[in-house]
């Protein structure tokens, strides 16, 4: 079991039940998931970028990623339906963790100037949406080999009924919230 997996049981879970006064266990919010997406709006032209960013993205998050596709032809963009426009992973478990834990400890540190992540991206329903700009901040990705900077967003749901109890769950787990 990770270190996060651990840390949630012994000391996060206990947490969340004392400060909003749980009746049972059940109720204290965890992670359900962490969606990783990269959208690529170049790939429409060169299939072969699709392919590279799944190299990446696989070798960050330590799981195969899927490519996505345009669900909706749009003329403007010159874009089809069915074409490969991007690439998902879903982490759950133990790979959901062990992202948690280098993307606190390892990434978000790397970032130029990095004073935290914003407060701000939650949804209302206790998930919590976050953009990165560029995907060298992970240890795993060699500069020399990169061919094009691409940003990712990172999407963290989580059980929690409302955004209050989500940040404080992210909190506890080590998000580095900005002031």
């Amino acid at each position: 079991m990770s270190r996060y997996a651990e840390m949630y049981k012994s000391d996060v879970a206990p947490a969340l039940m004392k400060k909003f006064n749980y009746k049972s266990p059940m109720q204290i919010p965890k992670f359900d998931k962490i969606v990783v997406n990269v959208g690529a709006g170049d790939a429409k032209e060169n299939s072969k970028v699709i392919d590279s960013i799944i190299e990446e993205i696989t070798m960050i998050t330590g799981q195969k990623a899927v490519p996505t596709y345009a669900k909706k032809s749009v003329a403007n963009f010159k874009l089809r339906e069915g074409v490969k426009i991007g690439v998902k992973v879903t982490l759950r478990g133990e790979n959901m963790y062990e992202f948690m834990d280098k993307l606190f400890n390892l990434a978000l540190p790397r970032v130029r100037d990095f004073k935290g992540i914003k407060p701000n991206g939650f949804d209302g329903r206790g998930n919590y949406a976050l953009g990165l700009k560029e995907q060298l901040i992970f240890p795993e990705i060699e500069y020399d080999k990169v061919e094009k900077v691409r940003g990712m967003d990172i999407v963290f749901v989580t059980t929690a009924k409302t955004d209050e109890e989500a940040r404080e769950l992210l909190t506890l787990m080590g998000a580095p919230f900005s002031k």
